[in-house]
Order: C-alpha cells, then sequence, then structure tokens
C-alpha cells in the first residue's frame, strides 16, 4: 500500500474537468485507489465520490493506492495533482 499526502494547488480546486481526468486516469489500473478529506474518504475511482470531496485550493488530501500496479497508478495520479491539473 502507498499512501501520499498531497495539497491542492490550483486555484480552481478540485472540481468538474479535473475529478473527471483523476476517475479516468485511474480507470486505467487495477489498484483499488481512495482519496481522504476531513474524515471523509472516498473511492478515487468514482467521480460522484470524488465531486463530493469538494477540495478548494488549499485543501489537504492523502490518496491512498493499494494492488498490483500501485506504485504505476500512484506515479500517474501524483503527478496530475503536482501539475496543478495543468491549469497552472
Amino acid at each position: 500500500m502507498i499512501e501520499k499526502e498531497i495539497t491542492i494547488i490550483n486555484n480552481a480546486g478540485l472540481h468538474t474537468r479535473p475529478a473527471a481526468t483523476i476517475v479516468k486516469i485511474a480507470a486505467q489500473y487495477r489498484s483499488e485507489f481512495y482519496i481522504l478529506k476531513d474524515g471523509l474518504n472516498i473511492n478515487g475511482k468514482s467521480i460522484i465520490g470524488v465531486m463530493t470531496l469538494a477540495a478548494a485550493k488549499g485543501s489537504l488530501l492523502t490518496l491512498s493506492f493499494e494492488g498490483d500496479d500501485e506504485a504505476k497508478m500512484a506515479e500517474a495520479i501524483l503527478d496530475y495533482f503536482n501539475r496543478g491539473f495543468d491549469e497552472l
């Protein structure tokens, strides 16, 4: 299992477009993926779940990955977060 803390850095936060892209990236992998924010733990492969986080700029999230391709999945998703959802 891989767990990483990450902060939302783009101005608009985790809105519809990046949420959909996160789910699309996650769907390419077999591993499980969860996002924890303020005690709410959601399935990162669910667009509804990701949208319920309402993560604004500066929000701290814990991402967890578990499965046989967890390292590759974590790398792809963390890279997308670190690029500010390509909005910087």
